[in-house]
């Protein structure tokens, strides 16, 4: 079946000129009806080709489809892939959270790309105008529909499909690998028996055989690592020595440039021929790579492959193994969920990663089988070979796992407060009827029925009713006198900023306390997103560092995290918590911003000021002084620190410094340009204090005004006024001009002076608070 016969319009947007077995199956269901499919098939069968029928078929229907991949690093190599959709006049759009979004872009664009936590935001906000276009998908294609097994990410998936078929009820498109219960998806997504696919192993391009090899661990996890990586190369070396390839799958970055480097000197001891050093054109060509390490390692035949490689070093990588110049890649599990990259011989080294949210995790077994399937080039190999590598006492439930493959299950139940609370925020429940109409679109409720005792199907709806009971006593939900549903201000934010409820609670609890920086950053440290965080042994020390014996009272793991904020406030984390330090900055940094919207909402610009700075401080390492230079567009750690270097440290020194002392200051002449530009767009504060009395008589009463003069950009702003430390006003104001605060004046008769504190505020930037004060005698 040529492609040019199928789709002769869109045949260039194929990279081949003739369906397979299995595409040809499935072409009549993706073509020749508008009805959902459903199609499991194994690993390296082609079935992104189905993905893309689907899309021809919607595109030629003169409708957007929209593709959800399971990583935000696949979306950015669709949009390569699909460069072959543009060059037939189509627009593909990528939409991520890494990337702003152009709402006009993706409004026209004819095939959206996201991730399922980017859709999840996306339809969160389908009735703002950025986010209208989500709505108006015709097709939505979800490859690697089995991420819904995925304890973390897979309520996700779930409930932005069953959102998408209540919002706009596209038509559903299904890939998977290989699973044994594809029915239930099928029923989940009313895919009938005539559109539903379950492609076996027979054809899979190429035969696997797979395995489990155990090793009896001992107490040095280091050495343990190095006794599963030889146990690795021992499976592997038969294929190398017949000029095949192995793909090794380790825990994290760090293990695949170690395990390559270690390899390539047991490889030189073993004396296999795998090198390409008398290559000279290849030797060449590896003085394109960015890094120097993998530069080295890719002439010994040897390379490694993670996300943190710049995007040319991992097209190099990829390109040279499929031409078998690099015949051993170590790998993080990422690239089996991604490129087509197959090798004879697939070893998974490590079946336990470090997560530095939860700690010391069993790799899934979605990913065991998606790496697994990675075995066996087509066209070279007539059998590819799998190898687990596991201690002893977990081979048979790797055997059990290769043996029998992996039900899919619904994740839901773990988080379905959260879930449902956003649905109720978003409006689309409105009364309890919606939440039980709600609970039948979710695979969920499908799982349930296929397998009710496991699930305890006959309580199912009692469960959800009191999970939204809970959310009315907790005050995330509330009612009205007709029953109807809505979300609470606390309800609200919860959705917005994707927390967990127990979070939420301790924000609020935060903000009754008006807390200072400390407390703001203990409570982020100690947030339920952080529970599974543990501290190693090996880590100590450099905690005790960061903090000395401050917060020695938080449970070990919060006490790591707060270690982590406060020497990235510092820029300056010890070496032995910079592998999870990114991580964590980053979720810190979603609930930083988070805490900052509380604070604003409840009214508190200077806590939202407060934790504003913090965040500010936390991503960019700068001193305190200068932490308002990252205020100003353009001016991230690197250009603030330079600033801060050479005595400029705010905004207002920027607009003295003019254009010229900032390039004296180091900045390139069309930066500093911008900079200055930038930083006098910002407000500039002055407090009057007009006709103020240096004096009151006791007992006298007197009300005056204070007037703050904004000169510069305008912006959200509270002013608080305090006397004698006491707090008496508090305004808010969008301030671009002028505005007067009222001031009660008594002179108290135990008092002999008063001091007046005047306090701006901007809670949505990095400034410091200008105060100023007064003092007034009382006679």
């Amino acid at each position: 079946m040529d492609v040019a016969e199928v789709v002769p319009e869109f045949a260039e947007a194929f990279p081949f000129d003739e369906f397979n077995a299995m595409q040809r199956e499935a072409v009549p269901a993706l073509l020749e009806s508008d009805a959902n499919v459903v199609a499991s098939a194994p690993t390296g069968s082609g079935k992104t080709a189905l993905a893309e029928l689907a899309i021809c078929q919607t595109l030629a229907d003169g409708g957007t489809a929209l593709f959800v991949a399971p990583l935000r690093a696949l979306t950015n190599e669709k949009e390569d892939e699909w460069e072959r959709f543009e060059a037939l006049g189509y627009s593909v759009y990528v939409v991520t959270g890494e990337r702003d979004l152009n709402p006009r872009r993706a409004e026209r664009a004819d095939v959206l790309v996201m991730t399922p936590e980017k859709a999840d935001s996306a339809t969160r906000k389908h009735d703002s105008p950025r986010y209208a276009f989500v709505t108006d998908v015709e097709c939505v294609v979800i490859d690697e529909v089995h991420l819904l097994d995925s304890e973390t990410r897979g309520s996700v998936l779930e409930v932005v499909v069953s959102r998408l078929r209540r919002l706009c009820d596209p038509r559903v498109v299904a890939l998977s690998a290989t699973m044994p219960n594809i029915g239930d998806v099928a029923d989940w997504l009313d895919a009938t028996p005539d559109t539903t696919f379950e492609f076996d192993d027979d054809y899979r391009p190429v035969d696997l055989h797979a395995g489990v090899r155990t090793y009896d661990h001992g107490d040095n996890p280091f050495a343990d690592k190095y006794r599963r990586l030889f146990t690795a190369l021992d499976l592997a070396e038969p294929h190398l020595r017949e000029d095949g390839q192995s793909l090794v799958f380790v825990a994290s970055r760090q293990d695949t440039v170690q395990a390559a480097k270690k390899t390539r000197d047991e490889i030189a001891q073993r004396d296999i021929p795998v090198g390409s050093r008398g290559d000279y054109d290849f030797h060449t060509a590896t003085e394109a790579l960015d890094n120097e390490t993998l530069r080295k390692s890719v002439l010994d035949g040897v390379a490694f492959h993670h996300a943190g490689l710049s995007t040319t070093d991992k097209s190099h990588v990829e390109q040279w193994f499929r031409e078998g110049k690099i015949r051993v890649l170590f790998s993080t599990s990422t690239l089996a969920w991604g490129v087509n990259l197959p090798a004879r011989c697939v070893v998974i080294r490590d079946t336990k990663l470090h997560d530095p949210l939860e700690g010391e995790v069993d790799m899934s077994p979605l990913d065991v089988l998606q790496m697994l399937g990675r075995a066996g080039r087509p066209g070279y190999d007539d059998v590819g070979y799998g190898w687990v590598v596991c201690d002893t006492s977990d081979a048979d439930t790797y055997r059990t796992l290769l043996d029998e493959g992996h039900e899919i299950e619904s994740r839901l139940d773990g988080n379905l407060a959260e879930h449902l609370n956003a649905e109720i925020a978003m409006g689309t429940i409105r009364d309890l009827g919606d939440v039980m109409a709600w609970l039948e679109t979710t695979f969920y409720y499908q799982r349930a029925q296929s397998a009710p005792d496991a699930y305890e199907f006959s309580t199912l709806r009692d469960r959800v009713r009191a999970t939204l009971d809970d959310l009315i006593d907790q005050g995330f939900v509330e009612t009205d006198a007709d029953l109807g549903l809505s979300a609470t201000r606390l309800g609200v934010l919860a959705s917005t900023y994707y927390l967990r409820l127990d979070t939420a609670r301790e924000f609020r609890a935060v903000i009754d306390d008006a807390a200072d920086d400390r407390a703001i950053l203990r409570a982020v440290a100690a947030a339920g997103e952080f529970d599974s965080v543990s501290a190693r042994h090996s880590e100590q020390d450099a905690i005790h560092t960061v903090l000395g014996h401050s917060g020695d009272e938080m449970a070990d793991g919060s006490r790591k995290v707060y270690a982590i904020l406060r020497a990235s406030m510092r820029g300056a984390v010890p070496s032995e918590l910079r592998s999870d330090a990114w991580v964590i900055t980053q979720n810190a940094l979603r609930l930083l911003a988070a805490l900052g919207a509380f604070f604003d909402r409840y009214d508190d610009p200077m806590g939202a000021n407060a934790a504003a700075r913090l965040e500010a401080r936390i991503d960019t390492g700068v001193p305190e002084a200068a932490v308002g230079l990252t205020a100003i567009e353009g001016v991230a750690a690197g250009r603030a620190h330079k600033l801060h270097d050479e005595g400029i440290d705010t905004p207002g020194d920027v607009r003295d410094a003019g254009v010229s002392g900032l390039v004296d200051a180091g900045l390139a002449p069309g930066v500093a340009e911008s900079v200055h530009e930038q930083a006098a767009g910002l407000p500039a504060v002055a407090v009057d204090w007009g006709d103020f009395p240096d004096s009151v008589p006791a007992g006298d009463n007197d009300l005056r005004e204070v007037t703050v003069r904004n000169h510069g950009g305008g912006a959200n702003a509270g002013v608080t006024v305090t006397v004698n430390g006491v707090e008496m006003t508090t305004e808010t104001s969008y301030l671009d001009g002028a505005l007067s605060v009222p001031v009660g004046m008594f002179g108290a008769p135990d008092a002999d002076t008063l001091t007046f504190e005047v306090t701006v505020a901007f809670a949505e930037l990095p400034l410091p608070p200008v105060t100023e004060t007064r003092t007034v005698d009382v006679v």
